[in-house]
């Protein structure tokens, strides 16, 4: 379930201000697509997203959703179908988890034992374990948790629209790739229609399918695809977005499930060292993989000294991008452990995957011989 978002002519006068906050925005955000709108602090992104749910008020033009003029409905009854996610979560102190979760449910009357599935159900969603988290306060829960508690809220009652508002920028940036992540899955799987706002020209790369990069007074210098703003700027404001090394930005718009993964030689964390070292000296490999009994990556046991496995550092998910993958490939030191929706392990991105990518979106963008 998705919807349409039309701007039309959108202004935003505040009393006592000569200029306008917001100055005759008009965009069309598809049904289902995620649209980013990215742009400097101050530039009037936010309130031009606020006004979609009325949290601000447009002094005029029109806003409408699969046609219908939001000035026409009630405010609390359009902001009831809209799931709204800000930075550093917003969640009420006071209540937990599941709580937290059921508050929109719970306001359009929802009958208990409903709002009790849907919590659980949307907890496991965004990768909490209901009977771990639902009876937590927030104040018990790390920067990135509360991150997936706020999505989980915003989305409980199934909203056509999600806002969301710079919600990762409070967390530092292997939690926000992870994040990010998390929120490409949920899309794929629900496919709700997504403003997000940002300042972050990269994560916006990353997860937009359509980007409006938006100069002073939310003035759109232009709104397009990742891969064309990338290859094609429509001005030098832009092309000061984009910045230096386009073609390893490209890297942001390819996913590691988009390549050909290895694998590695696994074991249980449980399994004998002697053991371990056996099977890598019978694949001639120097490391093996061990893994929990959810099938998740835990350490790695190098051949020489099974029995004193370091730690799995960073990972990537099959939503990431290549970016990603080459950032955890540098701080591990050899290729990245990839993980599925639930965590488990799935392959290893290596660096010559990454590095014969680069060459063909090098090859792709060459200039042809005159």
């Amino acid at each position: 379930m998705a919807s349409e978002i039309e701007l039309i002519d959108v202004t935003k006068r505040y009393p006592g201000v000569a200029a306008p906050a917001v100055d005759s925005v008009s965009m069309t955000i598809r049904a289902g697509e995620i649209v980013v709108l990215v742009g400097p602090s101050g530039c009037g992104k936010t309130t031009t997203m606020r006004m979609i749910n009325r949290l601000i008020e447009p002094t005029s033009g029109r806003i409408t959703i699969d046609g219908e003029d939001t000035l026409s409905l009630n405010p609390d009854r359009l902001r009831r179908g809209i799931g709204y996610a800000i930075q550093q979560a917003g969640l009420f102190p006071h209540l937990t988890v599941g709580q937290n979760v059921a508050t929109v449910p719970g306001l359009l009357g929802w009958g208990r034992s409903r709002v009790s599935e849907r919590v659980d159900e949307m907890l496991d969603l965004v990768g909490l374990d209901p009977a771990e988290f639902r009876d937590r306060y927030p104040r018990q829960l790390s920067g990135g948790q509360q991150q997936r508690v706020g999505v989980a809220r915003a989305l409980a009652a199934d909203p056509p629209v999600l806002l969301m508002d710079e919600p990762f920028g409070a967390v530092d940036p292997i939690t926000r790739g992870n994040l990010q992540d998390e929120l490409m899955r949920l899309q794929a799987e629900l496919r709700k229609t997504i403003v997000f706002v940002t300042h972050d020209f990269d994560e916006a790369v990353k997860i937009g399918d359509r980007i409006a990069v938006l100069g002073p007074q939310s003035r759109i210098l232009q709104y397009d695809t990742p891969e064309a703003i990338l290859a094609n700027p429509a001005d030098d404001t832009v092309a000061g977005f984009v910045g230096a090394g386009a073609s390893l930005k490209q890297l942001r718009l390819r996913r590691v499930r988009e390549v050909e993964l290895s694998r590695a030689v696994t074991a249980r964390v449980t399994d004998e060292p002697a053991e371990v070292g056996r099977r890598l000296v019978e694949a001639g490999r120097e490391y093996a993989l061990l893994l929990d009994a959810r099938n998740r990556p835990v350490s790695w046991a190098h051949v020489r000294h099974p029995g004193q496995p370091r730690p799995v550092g960073d990972s990537v998910s099959l939503q990431s991008t290549l970016q990603d993958a080459l950032e955890a490939m540098l701080t591990e030191g050899g290729a990245a452990v990839v993980t599925g929706a639930r965590g488990e392990y799935v392959g290893l991105v290596e660096m010559d995957a990454v590095i014969g990518t680069v060459q063909k979106l090098r090859g792709d963008h060459a200039e042809p011989a005159s």
